[in-house]
């Protein structure tokens, strides 16, 4: 995992609630364990027609949605079952965030573990946030992990909230193991300073 840094993107605009991992990624193309090429499949039902041609009317066909780096999607996104392949397709894509009002809870755990930031807003600001697009697609925002903020076209900021642990790894880029691999050498100073027990067995 590389390490999560502030950035400044486009963003596109998915205004679709209730979009669950099915959408996200389709059950047909779950049977590779390889982020490699997941990209293709993202939204696939969405972003190809019965021939598989791409539908100009879709936003990640669009150049506004091929120039971003956050997707904004309405309520309650990534429900569903708790595939892992939903976060690897949109990262492979080229997605760093994903603004909503809500998320689903395993998804969010394991876009966290993926270096994917879910980002939650208030009702108003995410309103505000399509407003804006609407009046200029071009519009940017900046996703600052460090201070917890998001930085919106006019300027002001709001925060969001993230778990501790997973803002410290992603800013670290590493994982789980990751994270123990770096506690190696107090790992080791402990084990040194315990005392060696045995365990015996009493035989009746």
């Amino acid at each position: 995992m590389e390490k999560f840094t502030k950035f400044t993107s486009r963003l596109a605009p998915l205004p679709i609630d209730n979009i669950d991992t099915d959408q996200i990624i389709p059950a047909r193309f779950l049977k590779t364990t390889s982020k490699a090429g997941l990209e293709d499949n993202l939204f696939c039902d969405w972003r190809y027609d019965a021939q598989g041609n791409p539908n100009p009317e879709f936003i990640l066909n669009q150049p506004q949605g091929r120039a971003a780096q956050i997707l904004l999607a309405g309520d309650n996104f990534g429900c569903g079952s708790s595939r892992e392949h939903a976060p690897w397709a949109l990262t492979q894509f080229g997605f760093q965030a994903v603004i909503s009002t809500s998320f689903a809870d395993i998804f969010r755990g394991n876009s966290l573990k993926n270096s994917l930031l879910p980002i939650i807003v208030p009702p108003e600001v995410h309103k505000e946030l399509f407003a804006a697009l609407a009046a200029d697609p071009a519009a940017t925002v900046t996703v600052d992990l460090l201070e917890r903020k998001l930085i919106l076209p006019d300027g002001s900021s709001v925060e969001f909230p993230i778990d501790e642990f997973a803002r410290h790894c992603m800013l670290e880029g590493v994982d789980e193991l990751g994270y123990i691999l770096q506690q190696e050498s107090a790992i080791a100073a402990y084990e040194a300073k315990r005392p060696l027990t045995v365990n015996t067995l009493s035989v009746a």
